[in-house]
């Protein structure tokens, strides 16, 4: 192959990735902007806040029920063609969402939003692997981890400024022109599974216990959090359990399970999942706890508040690529160690901040967790995903999403749970028990993380 036809070939093969990075942004954003609006959506629908934030729950926990369904599907059969139907149920969701007149509609879409965005992160991963070389993978997965820090951050400035000059509608309608450039990118460029001997049927029993257990348990745990009805919780905490076992049951010795039991065979991959379930707990404790003690505390306004958040993704997405190129030349496992250390680092300079801290001094505190976490995001999913077969990157990658989705779920609960029992007359007291909480799931992923060296 001539040199200028080998450079277009590779400009072709990473044009592919644009198309994962748009639906990646789009599937972030729809979290962080729709929070922005639920008051408005609120008053438009005629419901209660707590009715409100299940526009928000429902999305998140379609994307946790069908993760790893979607990630078997494309082992099984096509990322690219999973990533398609995702992109297409994606857009043609978001502008029945821009479209719902009432409450039950708005939904119903936001589900079918669920199932698109399953299909689209269940296979991300693994397209991106296939779109790497494995030399220069980290730096596939950097960009992945960047992106979605950036949405993260961007996300309640852009509803802002959406709202500003136009209604809650357009939250969801801007989906649809980049959904249609990514469905033709991808349509165009993006790979096909590598040949494989026997892929098998699809297990549609498992794929109906994983809904029914992720989707029990973390209505349960969300509910405990509110402090719902306490039988109803127990019996569905329970009924999810029940079928967990015999989810896992019907797992073994099956030749690619959904749920990727034979991927814990490998010891460094399940110290990876265990690793990324601590520090996306020791994360969002932290991130959503902390603005209480700028607002109350420390006396800061709503939006001094916000853009002291900010150091901390800006610094993860600045880290990160510079993360990945690191670890090519090093062990990925001793540098996200080093990575949570440092995050760790971060968060005690919170605990101990003096009273009277000024906004300079806070920002820096919080860019250093940010690189701690930048330093260790990269690495460790580089682990997670290069210790794997190829042919299973779907389950591995659907995995990785799971211990991230179920890491920010726990946290969020923890922070409720904290801010229910915490009765001290100093309102510092309840940020400071979630600090020491995110400060010691930090430690344990730094032990996980430094014991795959």
């Amino acid at each position: 192959m001539s040199e200028s036809v080998s450079t277009k070939f590779s400009i072709r093969k990473y044009t592919a990735v644009i198309a994962i990075l748009i639906v990646l942004v789009m599937t972030v954003l729809d979290v962080t902007v729709v929070n922005v609006a639920l008051p408005v959506m609120a008053s438009k629908f005629g419901i209660s806040d707590s009715y409100a934030v299940w526009i928000v729950t429902i999305y998140q926990l379609v994307i946790t029920m069908l993760l790893l369904p979607m990630s078997s599907f494309g082992d099984r059969y096509s990322y690219r063609r999973c990533f398609m139907v995702g992109v297409t149920i994606f857009t043609l969701a978001s502008a029945m969402c821009a479209a719902s007149t009432n409450f039950a509609l708005i939904i119903a879409a936001r589900a079918l939003q669920g199932i698109g965005a399953a299909c689209v992160m269940g296979v991300n991963i693994a397209l991106t692997r296939l779109i790497y070389p494995r030399n220069v993978l980290g730096r596939g997965l950097a960009l992945n981890g960047m992106v979605i820090a950036i949405s993260t951050a961007a996300g309640p400035t852009i509803a802002g400024a959406i709202l500003s000059i136009a209604s809650w509608h357009w939250l969801f309608l801007i989906n649809v022109p980049f959904g249609i450039i990514a469905f033709f990118l991808g349509k165009k460029l993006l790979p096909q599974n590598p040949p494989r001997e026997q892929t098998g049927k699809f297990d549609w029993i498992s794929a109906v216990e994983n809904m029914i257990v992720f989707g029990l348990i973390f209505i349960a745990i969300g509910n405990f959090a509110r402090h719902g009805d306490l039988g109803l919780n127990i019996i569905l905490l329970v009924a999810g359990l029940v079928t967990g076992y015999f989810y896992v049951r019907r797992q073994f010795g099956r030749p690619s399970p959904m749920l990727p039991i034979d991927l814990f065979k490998i010891k460094i991959y399940t110290l990876s999942i265990f690793t990324s379930v601590c520090s996306f707990i020791a994360q969002n404790v932290a991130m959503i706890s902390i603005p209480f003690l700028f607002l109350n505390s420390y006396g800061f306004s709503e939006i001094t508040t916000g853009l002291l958040m900010t150091p901390w993704p800006l610094a993860t997405m600045i880290i990160s690529p510079m993360g990945a190129r690191f670890v090519e030349r090093h062990n990925a496992g001793a540098t996200a160690a080093v990575g949570m250390v440092v995050y760790a680092v971060g968060v005690l300079l919170l605990l101990f901040a003096p009273t009277g801290i000024s906004e300079w001094n806070i920002a820096w505190r919080m860019a250093v967790c940010g690189v701690g976490f930048g330093l260790f995001q990269t690495p460790n999913n580089i682990v997670m995903v290069t210790s794997t077969p190829v042919h299973r990157t779907g389950g591995a990658g659907g995995m990785q999403s799971t211990a991230r989705l179920v890491g920010q779920t726990l946290g969020a609960t923890l922070v409720t749970i904290v801010f229910a029992l915490t009765t001290s007359a100093n309102s510092s007291a309840p940020v400071h028990v979630c600090l020491y909480i995110a400060l010691g799931f930090a430690i344990m992923a730094g032990l996980f993380s430094v014991s795959r060296r």
